[in-house]
């Protein structure tokens, strides 16, 4: 990643070439509404039957015809977009438009539905994971047979000592894998697909693990030593960063089209979103802040881990045995009052909440009393939020092939944590979260940010393993560090028992799971199948999509728009006509692998274009989003007011890539829509990680199924891609085009 190159002579530095970006561009009324146009063919298709698709088609064209024209409400809504582009310092979308149409008017509580995880690789010194054994039907063939081994039969433990050898022999079965593997795994390694899914379609294999499941076998222990110093460690590289940010030793990110926008790395540390009536605001950015808060099982510390600024200059972080030493101090007085029975109230529980409802209560916590307002600025302040869990999640083996039972427990921990979101902040910008193992991950609120930047900013962290040796050093006698207080009375303690039990339900019906794809990876795509990794990966999400659902849905992958100044993202829709037609294509029995070759290659050209165009400030859907906004009293018009409009704009298939992810375990984000998924990837060179959530309320969605559609969607890819090289190498296409997915349907 960027930020992971060292210092080189004369590089410029971070915020040197801002002022050489180009603007945000308010695209051409026709350009956009053109463009928007083409995109409703496939969706119009899933609305209306083919006997009346030309005439809605038509409509919609009269629609539009009638908006762009001279003297039409589109060309009077375009001048207002250009007033405010005028008047913006920036850009018209991120200055004045962005944060709050996207994120900080939306009211639904941000534990799940807004903010976003990312897995750490573990420590080369991390202990393996627990792992808890549940009944034989749903542990793989392999781990029962070992545990079995152990005592005439599988089920739970009966006492301590069956208890550690059924999970010495589970761990054994069931290793970390690797994140940045050297080599793919041969076709079909894998397993799963649609042959192991006909064979298991009502088969329990496919539940879910629940919160509930996690929560019956996580144990509650002690902050360990290695769990502070690996904190220290993650948390001494993010004071790091911060501190070269501010001194501008960062180089700024480029790529072949020119320099990226950096202004988003002023956004990452010491902030947090505040909630406020009908629509959030941020703190103010201190980067003046020499502290980090952390939570020990609930209770909240100020630990310093810079040094005072001195002559205005950014603060120097501390050595990593001076924050260990501060982080090791804090945990002993945490253990010394939870000994003495003292109990911290659960105030992280209640940033969780639907957003007015937190309002209120913070409210009532401020009117309580001043030291509540100290505390809650203290940690808006902060570096970053660092929970310091007093536990490991178990590993839950399972019998599903694609299962990867330590990372989907590393996922619910980072995701939301157990218990209704205890020992959490959700309102913070970062908050780093490390198990007594060392295991760890991040959370983030979407807001100030977007996701590839403290993925970058991680990268950095990672980059360098718990060196034993630096800390040898004995840390500083005089390590500051304070608890932070908290007045409550009877109203708050229940408005906290009632947020627990609705947070509670919230991570019950979230379902996140990891999904490696380990039988190629970006390398093959560009190398054998000759093919852009991303656009291949988006069809491969539309066809595994369609035999999943039954019908085509309204895709959301966003694109970047760094390459202009402040710039943020546009949306990349990626269901096509081309991408409807490979498909379909896929699922003809009667076509051949050639002919479904030349579909994905179209679809993938296409994919590339509406990428381009959304990358460069061509975009259409911000544009359009402007556009309406824009409306005044009395004034409408159908292009808005359309069904299909609305229609359009159904995520269900909501998606994003992020990087090759090599030091990462997974990442992810909620669905968009409850009948949908959210899904996050990261295309290394010989594995494809995919982070995948669903509701387990909704019926018609499953994150298990859709895993093993979207391996059978790549493999079948994969298929249709060497028939065509074979093809053409004169080696004969494969005899009556393969095998097919209509077949398995």
């Amino acid at each position: 990643m960027f930020a992971l190159h060292p210092p080189r002579a004369g590089q410029p530095k971070t915020f040197a070439l801002q002022r050489t970006l180009p603007r945000l561009p308010v695209p051409p009324l026709e350009d956009s509404v053109g463009a928007y146009l083409k995109s409703l063919r496939p969706v119009l298709e899933q609305m209306y039957d083919a006997g009346a698709l030309p005439h809605e088609i038509e409509k919609r064209e009269l629609y539009a015809h009638d908006f762009v024209r001279p003297g039409g409400l589109g060309r009077v809504l375009q001048e207002r977009l250009r007033d405010l582009d005028h008047v913006s310092p920036h850009n018209w979308l991120d200055d004045t438009l962005w944060l709050a149409l996207a994120y900080h008017t939306w009211r639904a509580p941000l534990l799940v539905n807004s903010n976003w995880w990312l897995l750490f690789k573990p420590d080369p010194a991390n202990p393996p994971a627990p792992v808890a054994v549940r009944s034989a039907p749903a542990l793989g063939a392999g781990l029962a047979a070992a545990v079995d081994g152990i005592k005439g039969g599988v089920g739970l433990a009966s006492d301590a000592d069956h208890a550690q050898a059924q999970a010495h022999a589970a761990a054994e079965a069931m290793p970390y894998p690797d994140p940045n593997p050297t080599a793919s795994t041969p076709p079909g390694s894998m397993g799963g697909g649609a042959a192991w899914l006909a064979d298991n379609a009502d088969s329990a294999k496919l539940a879910p693990v629940t919160p509930a499941d996690y929560e019956a076998v996580t144990t509650r222990a002690e902050i360990t030593p290695w769990q502070v110093r690996r904190a220290a460690w993650i948390t001494r590289r993010l004071a790091e960063f911060r501190t070269r940010i501010l001194r501008e030793e960062i180089a700024p990110d480029t790529s072949r089209a020119g320099p990226f926008d950096m202004s988003q790395y002023q956004k990452i540390f010491n902030l947090s979103r505040i909630p406020r009536p009908k629509s959030d605001t941020f703190s103010r950015i201190d980067n003046a802040a020499t502290h980090v808060s952390v939570l020990i099982d609930d209770m909240v510390y100020s630990v310093d881990v810079f040094a005072p600024p001195v002559d205005g200059d950014a603060p120097e972080p501390l050595s990593v045995p001076d924050v260990e030493g501060a982080l090791s101090a804090a945990v002993a007085d945490a253990k010394a009052r939870k000994e003495a029975g003292e109990k911290a109230p659960l105030i992280g529980v209640l940033t969780a909440d639907e957003r007015d409802t937190w309002t209120r209560n913070r409210e009532a916590l401020l009117n309580l009393s001043p030291v509540n307002r100290a505390t809650l600025e203290s940690i808006s302040s902060s570096l970053v939020c660092l929970s310091l869990d007093p536990y490991t999640i178990p590993s839950l083996p399972s019998a599903d092939p694609l299962v990867l039972a330590p990372v989907d427990a590393q996922i619910r921990n980072a995701a939301s944590g157990l218990w209704g979101g205890r020992n959490r902040w959700f309102d913070k910008a970062i908050s780093v979260v490390v198990e007594t193992n060392g295991r760890a991950g991040v959370m983030g609120e979407h807001s100030p940010v977007d996701a590839l930047i403290p993925s970058i900013v991680v990268d950095y962290v990672l980059g360098e393993p718990v060196d034993a040796a630096a800390f040898d050093q004995a840390p500083a006698a005089d390590a500051k560090w304070r608890k932070l207080e908290w007045v409550t009375d009877d109203s708050v303690e229940h408005e906290i028992t009632a947020c627990q039990a609705r947070n509670a339900a919230l991570i019950a019906d979230s379902d996140p799971s990891q999904l490696w794809f380990s039988e190629y990876g970006a390398d093959w795509i560009k190398k054998s199948a000759k093919l852009p990794p991303d656009a291949y990966i988006q069809q491969a999400l539309q066809l595994a999509w369609y035999v999943d659902q039954g019908y085509a849905t309204a895709t959301y992958e966003s694109a970047s728009t760094r390459l202009m100044l402040h710039g943020r993202t546009d949306v990349i829709r990626s269901l096509s006509g081309e991408s409807r037609a490979f498909v379909k294509g896929m699922l003809d029995p009667a076509a051949s692998d050639a002919s479904r070759h030349v579909l994905l290659s179209t679809a993938v050209g296409a994919h590339n274009a509406l990428t381009r165009a959304a990358s460069t400030g061509k975009g259409y859907d911000r544009h359009l989003m402007g556009l309406k906004v824009h409306l005044r009293a009395g004034e409408a018009h159908a292009l808005f007011d359309d069904d299909a409009y609305a229609k359009s704009q159904e995520w269900k298939l909501s998606t994003s890539g992020l990087s090759a992810g090599g030091s990462f375990m997974g990442t992810g984000f909620g669905a968009a829509w409850p009948d949908g998924y959210g899904i996050n990837y990261l295309a290394g060179p010989h594995l494809v990680k995919f982070g995948i959530e669903s509701k387990t309320s909704c019926a018609a969605t499953s994150t298990a199924r859709f895993k093993h559609n979207l391996v059978q969607a790549l493999r079948d890819m994969r298929r249709v891609c060497e028939a065509a090289a074979a093809q053409t190498l004169g080696q004969g296409a494969a005899a009556g085009g393969g095998d097919n997915v209509q077949a398995r349907l």
